[in-house]
């Protein structure tokens, strides 16, 4: 590499450790459903909606909030979600993450087991099924103490031309 110059990788560089990492919170009892997977599209999606559908209770309203990633709203999820009435999605606005609750399980996740490079993908996988498990079993809840007021008022801050008052 040459000071100025940017490192750049042959045709053959492989991204070892790498994985997607599909994340429900429930909000009540702080536990979490989580699966890795290979690629992040609208089928792998698809596999992770089913997967929250089966393993939650069929009596119970479920509240998706997720970003406006594109695999979120493809045709075939829109398709797949229409005769799921009791799955609803909320998306959230361009560059707020942090009205989606599950980020910051995901930032716990990152300082608790990933800040530190794991070169294999089975390694990261089990780690983060470990680090699930925990979790689920402690019972942690997030309290959050952001309240409609304060993200308002962010929002506001963020998109003034499109700010309402309530």
């Amino acid at each position: 590499m040459k000071k100025g110059r940017a490192h750049t990788m042959t045709h053959d560089y492989k991204r070892h450790g790498t994985t997607t990492l599909f994340a429900a919170l429930n909000t009540l009892d702080g536990s979490v459903l989580a699966t890795c997977m290979e690629r992040h599209r609208h089928q792998e999606w698809l596999k992770f909606l089913r997967m929250i559908d089966r393993q939650t209770p069929a009596d119970k309203q479920l509240h998706l909030i997720v970003d406006n990633y594109a695999t979120h709203k493809h045709p075939a999820v829109q398709r797949w979600a229409t005769p799921h009435k009791r799955i609803h999605f909320h998306f959230t606005p361009t560059s707020s993450s942090w009205l989606n609750m599950v980020e910051i399980e995901i930032g716990v996740l990152r300082g608790q087991c990933l800040d530190r490079r794991i070169g294999d993908r089975d390694r990261l996988v089990s780690e983060i099924a470990a680090w699930q498990q925990q979790r689920n079993a402690s019972g942690a809840r997030i309290e959050w103490k952001f309240n409609t007021q304060k993200a308002r008022q962010k929002l506001a801050r963020a998109y003034p031309d499109t700010a309402k008052e309530s």
